[in-house]
């Protein structure tokens, strides 16, 4: 009795998803596919299912949409702001101080900071985009791309800084000589200073 009951049970299971497999493929049949590259193509789209060709055909990203991050090292200040904002710390920022002005960006920013280390770990990233926003010089974005897959979790951390090992110690370099100069010179003119005021009380 339990076997037919089982058996009863099973074959009315399969009709009823046969059913409405059948019921989805003729009605899929009467209707017109619309165009996904189409600007209003969630409000053509009708309640059918589809599959789409991925990775060869997308959906449209919208506006707002927060994937993979990247920066445009030549408009950074190196003001940090970004790594202090970041909720996860995934942004790690190695900064030297220049002896002088280094140049300027789009935006005619002058650049006094030289970024030794630029590396943004998007495996820990959150995408809630606020490092895009505090960026004064707005050279950290979100771009379309969102479907990385890498087998090495590694692989993940992006390194943006241009700057080889070499020329984060010459310029280190030259700033610990710099700021050596600097003390000098303070010192020596204190030390006038204070012989010249001798001078006046004797």
């Amino acid at each position: 009795m339990e076997n037919k009951k089982s058996t009863y049970h099973s074959f009315k299971g399969f009709v009823k998803g046969f059913t409405l497999t059948w019921h989805h493929m003729f009605r899929r049949s009467k209707t017109v596919r619309t165009n996904i590259q189409s600007d209003k193509y969630f409000e053509e789209r009708n309640d059918n299912t589809s599959t789409l060709r991925y990775p060869h055909v997308k959906l449209p990203l919208p506006d707002i949409s927060r994937n993979q991050l990247q920066v445009d090292i030549d408009d950074c200040i190196v003001c940090d702001l970004c790594a202090k904002i970041c909720p996860v710390d995934c942004i790690e920022i190695d900064v030297i101080k220049a002896v002088g002005d280094i140049g300027k960006t789009s935006d005619g920013t002058t650049k006094r900071l030289h970024a030794a280390k630029f590396d943004i770990d998007m495996a820990k990233c959150m995408f809630c985009g606020l490092c895009t926003i505090v960026c004064p010089t707005e050279c950290i974005i979100m771009t379309d791309e969102y479907d990385v897959s890498l087998d090495n979790v590694a692989a993940m951390n992006y390194h943006f800084s241009t700057m080889t090992k070499e020329e984060a110690e010459e310029n280190r370099i030259k700033l610990a000589a710099f700021e050596e100069e600097k003390r000098i010179a303070k010192a020596t003119a204190l030390k006038a200073a204070e012989e010249k005021k001798g001078g006046e009380n004797v």
